[in-house]
């Protein structure tokens, strides 16, 4: 009798080890947190690597705008306070992000974060949130001043169809005039260089510290954003291997 409990134990303690290297062997869901300064495309970037990794891409921005439009509770409260011209506080937008996440089942596939965070506020907030259970990996998307001003200068949309163009890098074929529907083009107000200065003078302040926070976390990755999408997003996809092996 007290050979088969012994031998009963060795095979509960086997399973017991089994499961735990399994477990520890197990890959962690991705979570990208997609940074840079205004005009640095990190929506165009997230959205190919969302395709590529076939994980979704969440856009803080549009978020805002899915709930204002829908008047849930907490978009409700933003509004309010957008309309006041008060800031949107960490907690709510914290909120707000991770209430999506959960109804989506995002929690089980991983992301990428696009506009978030902001602060280091915010970045300490997902650290709590998303603990060990997840790779975490901080893509920075480095790109010259004299190319941002280029890209947010030349940008052109349509007036109908809002289809993006540029006035060096996507040209339409007729000058002024939408391919797909022939409409006029137009430029927005916002798309000047005194604009981007100012967008850039906040992010300097409000953001780039947050370079600082995930260089001391080790997860920081630098990329060359002076190129194509193609060379960016194989850029992206080169550092993501590397941080995947190390």
């Amino acid at each position: 009798m007290k050979n088969i409990l012994l031998l009963v134990g060795l095979v509960v303690f086997v399973l017991i080890g089994l499961t735990t290297y399994r477990n520890s062997k197990k890959e962690k869901p991705l979570v990208v947190i997609m940074m840079g300064a205004p005009g640095a495309e990190k929506d165009t970037h997230s959205s190919e690597l969302s395709k590529t990794l076939n994980i979704p891409h969440i856009s803080t921005g549009d978020l805002f705008r899915e709930n204002i439009k829908n008047e849930t509770e907490l978009g409700k409260t933003a509004k309010e306070l957008m309309d006041k011209g008060q800031l949107v506080p960490d907690s709510l937008v914290v909120e707000m992000l991770f209430n999506h996440i959960h109804d989506k089942g995002y929690d089980l596939t991983g992301y990428i974060l696009d506009g978030f965070p902001r602060t280091l506020i915010q970045a300490k907030a997902l650290d709590q949130r998303l603990g060990k259970d997840y790779n975490k990996i901080a893509l920075n998307l480095n790109i010259d001043e004299e190319k941002l001003i280029e890209r947010i200068t030349g940008s052109l949309i349509c007036t109908s169809c809002q289809t993006p163009f540029h006035k060096i890098n996507l040209p339409p074929k007729v000058e002024n005039k939408c391919d797909k529907c022939q409409s006029n083009l137009y430029q927005r107000d916002d798309d000047t260089k005194e604009v981007l200065m100012s967008r850039l003078e906040v992010y300097n302040k409000d953001t780039k510290p947050l370079i600082d926070y995930y260089q001391k976390s080790n997860i920081l990755k630098d990329i060359d954003s002076n190129g194509s999408k193609e060379i960016v997003l194989e850029n992206l996809l080169k550092n993501l291997e590397k941080n995947k092996k190390s």
